[in-house]
């Protein structure tokens, strides 16, 4: 018998003197339970995971020491053919926790590949409630939640990302379609600044940063209205802080 492959939600980050009260505002007290119960994880990183379980270990007793619980790295840098290994635990007859950096995993993560291998082995996949940046920045946003596209990160170069931005644009326009992105937190500002330069004048940009932290901020603007703030100094506060960008053409 094959164990399960639980789907682990995480923070979207905390910082220290912030952590009171998080873990219950944020991640349900269910989930809190099921995954303290668990012995082996599959992780984007390994020492921010065992910083997540320690944390969750002042709420939840966990099941085994730190030392005795099994943390295998899943990044975008494992090749394709160590998936089988990770999976071993589970055909072993063990339950695996599937977690993420931040948010929940699969999901503009790495994790989607094994997840999708788990399916052709057999093996039960259970996602778990959690926060999602993506999906928490378009609920804020005011935009088109009926239709909408996630494409990670732009290019770096600044006429490839300008050419992107205007394809996107087009398709914003034509199939009334909310796009999103995300971009490396210390060039946040050369994004927005991408963005409002490129886009048409009426389009709606949308900067959501640091959700559910203490410091969350949602804002909404016109590409026009966003290049007057940032002429005059008044971009929002994203230096190097997690943010959702979200636009839609008028």
């Amino acid at each position: 018998m094959t164990g399960t492959l639980f789907l682990i939600p995480n923070t979207l980050g905390y910082n220290e003197g912030q952590q009171d009260g998080l873990l219950a505002k944020i991640i349900p007290d269910t989930v809190q339970a099921m995954s303290a119960q668990l012995g082996h994880f599959v992780a984007e990183n390994a020492k921010t995971t065992r910083a997540y379980l320690k944390f969750l270990g002042q709420h939840h007793p966990l099941k085994l020491a730190m030392q005795d619980i099994q943390i295998s790295e899943l990044n975008v840098n494992t090749p394709v053919q160590a998936l089988e290994g990770l999976l071993q635990p589970l055909l072993q007859g063990h339950d695996v926790g599937l977690i993420s950096e931040a948010g929940v995993p699969a999901v503009a993560d790495p994790g989607a590949n094994l997840v999708r291998l788990a399916h052709q082995r057999n093996i039960t996949v259970r996602p778990l409630v959690g926060p999602s940046s993506l999906l928490l920045a378009l609920m804020g946003s005011g935009l088109n939640g009926q239709s909408f596209a996630f494409h990670g990160y732009l290019p770096t170069d600044a006429t490839l990302r300008a050419k992107r931005i205007k394809e996107l644009e087009d398709r914003s326009r034509k199939e009334r379609q909310t796009q999103l992105l995300i971009e490396t937190p210390y060039r946040n500002a050369a994004m927005l600044e991408a963005l409002a330069n490129q886009c048409q004048a009426q389009s709606l940009i949308c900067v959501a940063t640091d959700l559910t932290l203490p410091t969350e901020s949602i804002q909404t603007r016109t590409a026009a209205e966003w290049k007057k703030r940032i002429a005059a100094g008044q971009s929002p506060d994203f230096h190097k802080k997690p943010t959702v960008f979200l636009f839609l053409a008028s």
